[in-house]
């Protein structure tokens, strides 16, 4: 299956490994930026932030003469210092990865990084500060294309862009509030480059700041199904259509009463077919009044 995280967590999560493999020893150069995008097939932009990333981690470290290393290994510190945010909020991303948000929590993620809980409580207020940071990290995994010409393919890039957040990290849908939204780094940008569909476009601030709502809670809302699924996968070893088909040697009556039998619907081919109705639906307040047609 291909793997759907970014380029440059996929080249974190593969030096990561060569140094837990012995591969890569402390003290040990990384690949460079022109290495990392050679080797794979990135542009240099994405390798200096896959280094940028595993350097904020405390995998690599910079040295004078020979440029970025691995770091020394350090035995886990049960003291108040060295823990970076950063580290928090990814190893909590890696628990909630895992076990979804039930199994998070400041004792878990303290467990995971080898320190004591009130190490974290000094870098983090509280539980909900943590989730906020774990939604903006989910978001700030984004590689934003070019835009995209007019403002319907722009939308329709910017919902699978979101769309892919929640495939990657099925807790989050939860998480994100529309009347509440969380004003941080990576979610602005999201909804920054979002509204950029709109440019040129006479539209009050109002319509904008609906229409851009209605898509993003759309996105979320159908979202919301994917943790579920994953679980309903995990316990019945199907895929939703394989269960489909199964169900249909047994339902069958009553299948053909809602629809052909070898109709097959599932979470992809819904959230494709109600963004495009979506998008049908904003075209009456993206186009002028002057060139729209008059109702029969």
């Amino acid at each position: 299956m291909t793997d759907p995280r970014p380029p440059y967590l996929r080249i974190v999560a593969e030096i990561e490994r060569r140094i837990t493999a012995g591969e890569l020893r402390p003290g040990d150069p990384v690949p460079t930026t022109r290495a990392i995008a050679g080797e794979w097939d990135v542009a240099i932009a994405t390798a200096t932030k896959a280094l940028a990333a595993l350097k904020h981690s405390g995998v690599i470290e910079s040295t004078a003469r020979v440029g970025a290393v691995v770091a020394a290994r350090r035995l886990p510190s049960r003291t108040t210092e060295g823990v970076e945010r950063e580290r928090i909020v990814r190893a909590a991303m890696q628990i909630a990865d895992r076990g979804g948000l039930a199994a998070l929590s400041l004792r878990a993620v303290a467990a995971e990084l080898g320190v004591a809980t009130m190490t974290l409580r000094r870098h983090l207020d509280a539980g909900a500060d943590l989730t906020q940071l774990l939604v903006d990290a989910a978001f700030a995994e984004i590689d934003y294309p070019e835009t995209s010409p007019g403002w319907r393919s722009h939308l329709r890039a910017a919902a699978h862009l979101q769309w892919g957040v929640y495939q990657r990290h099925p807790w989050v849908p939860p998480l994100v509030s529309i009347t509440r939204p969380v004003t941080l780094p990576a979610m602005v940008a999201y909804g920054l480059w979002t509204l950029r569909a709109f440019d040129g476009l006479e539209l009050d601030s109002t319509i904008r700041l609906h229409a851009y709502a209605t898509l993003v809670n759309y996105v979320r809302g159908t979202a919301m199904n994917i943790e579920s699924e994953v679980r309903a996968e995990l316990d019945t070893g199907m895929t939703s259509k394989q269960w489909g088909s199964a169900r249909l040697a047994v339902d069958r009556p009553l299948i053909t009463q809602l629809t052909e039998p070898n109709t097959e619907v599932d979470l992809e081919s819904l959230f494709a077919f109600g963004l495009e109705r979506l998008l049908d639906g904003l075209t009456i307040v993206m186009t002028p009044p002057r060139t729209r047609r008059p109702r029969t």
